[in-house]
């Protein structure tokens, strides 16, 4: 077992469930779609993380360290999509025309987690701070790999249920515009938070 597992757990459950791109955009999802065509999504997200969580852990951690303009640019790339993305949302169709807004698929998801600040910054605190070089490094690897993948797939989707419990309110257009807006205000809030 983790020496830390306490620790590591709390990190993974406080990153996993505070308001994120993901999770904003999960919400939105189940509130838009539903849980059935949100699947995908949510796959792309418990997998993706969890993928892009070993990659850092295995091959990108040292480059990061040496070249950490490569980090930069990430967060900067995540950035402009999550400005994109929440303009999407922002304009999103009403629900009565909801056939025709697509839901966002596996790979798209899966792919964004590559280029989610907010998940590149915890892959990298989290391999900096709970794995380490020797004979451990593999066993603490795979803890911090589970752990992640366990509060991915619990947070994902929680953020998605909760977005279809607010659709039950969804009785006006006007309600699911100012849905739709608050999403969007939220998820550009988050970028402000990958700079300070």
């Amino acid at each position: 077992m983790h020496p830390e597992i306490l620790s590591l757990s709390l990190f993974m459950f406080v990153l996993s469930f505070s308001p994120g791109p993901n999770n904003i955009v999960a919400s939105h999802s189940g509130f838009n779609h539903g849980i059935k065509k949100s699947l995908p999504l949510i796959l792309g997200v418990i997998l993706g993380f969890t993928t892009m969580l070993a990659v850092v852990n295995f091959l990108l951690i040292n480059i990061f360290n040496v070249y950490p303009i490569i980090q930069k640019i990430l967060i900067f790339s995540g950035s402009i999509f999550l400005i994109y993305l929440a303009y999407k949302i922002s304009f999103a169709k009403s629900s009565n025309q909801n056939e025709k807004l697509k839901p966002v698929n596996f790979v798209e998801t899966f792919f964004y987690q590559f280029f989610n600040p907010k998940g590149v910054l915890a892959a990298i605190t989290a391999v900096s701070t709970y794995t380490e070089s020797g004979i451990n490094f593999l066993k603490y690897s795979f803890w911090v790999l589970g752990v992640a993948f366990l509060c991915a797939l619990i947070s994902v989707m929680f953020w998605t249920l909760l977005g279809k419990f607010m659709s039950k309110f969804a009785t006006n257009e006007n309600f699911i515009k100012w849905f739709n807006y608050v999403m969007s205000v939220l998820l550009l809030g988050c970028i402000a938070t990958f700079y300070y």
